[in-house]
């Protein structure tokens, strides 16, 4: 059995020569708590395994992906000319073969391509990125008018959940009156946030109308996916999107 037979393809209506892979925790050679198919290589995985485990997506992709230095902020970087491991939480292509990549156990992965097939985004988008714009951010940096994009949604942590402090409530609210829809009552004066739909919230104000996915749980659904919030030692998914 091939790595592409346990990686999520979306069933989504990009071009045909929009290429996306989502990785799931299985099919590779990393051992508990990262098993097994861990890309990330700062977690504490041998790197031995991460090697192997990231060696087994070649033979399904055209190159080398372009692998960041994920700080939860919203720093955009072109694939093209990115120095190695750049500080950044989303990338960008216009180039055939480039690959763009957001690496997620929980994290809202986002990505984004226009309807002519000229232009691939990927945004890693937990809360903290989502507050500091990095879908917004994204979709200027692409340069395509938002009514022409279409957004895909990868595995993240499902409201139910996704515990938060009063805090985080209260700096989306602030930003974005109608934030206060995606966060229900908790207990001792938490929040339950949804991810998803602060995430399409920002896609809709921005004009981007067209967003699939956001239907799977990265914490509830243990056998498939990593989860820092369940687990916190743990690996990473890898969320890929590129121009064939």
């Amino acid at each position: 059995m091939g790595i592409l037979e346990h990686c999520i393809v979306p069933d989504w209506p990009a071009p045909k020569n929009v290429r996306v892979i989502q990785t799931t925790r299985n099919g590779g050679v990393s051992v508990s708590p990262y098993d097994n198919f861990n890309l990330g290589d700062h977690v504490g995985d041998s790197p031995h395994a991460v090697a192997h485990n990231r060696q087994l997506l070649a033979s399904i992709m055209p190159g080398e992906p372009v692998w960041l230095q994920q700080v939860h902020g919203n720093t955009v970087v072109d694939a093209v000319g990115a120095e190695c491991l750049p500080l950044a939480d989303a990338t960008i292509t216009r180039h055939r073969g480039m690959v763009c990549v957001v690496m997620t156990a929980d994290c809202l992965p986002v990505l984004l391509c226009d309807e002519a097939g000229t232009v691939v985004g990927a945004a890693h988008a937990g809360w903290k990125g989502l507050a500091a714009g990095v879908i917004e951010s994204t979709v200027h940096a692409m340069n395509i008018a938002p009514h022409k994009l279409l957004a895909w949604f990868g595995p993240a942590i499902s409201q139910r959940a996704f515990e938060v402090g009063e805090e985080v409530k209260n700096m989306f609210v602030a930003q974005h009156a109608q934030a206060s829809e995606a966060f229900l009552p908790g207990v001792n004066g938490k929040w339950m946030a949804d991810i998803y739909l602060l995430a399409h919230q920002r896609l809709h104000g921005l004009g981007v109308s067209r967003v699939y996915g956001g239907e799977r749980c990265t914490y509830s659904e243990s056998a498939s996916f990593f989860s820092y919030r369940r687990d916190g030692i743990t690996g990473r998914m890898g969320t890929f999107i590129w121009l064939e």
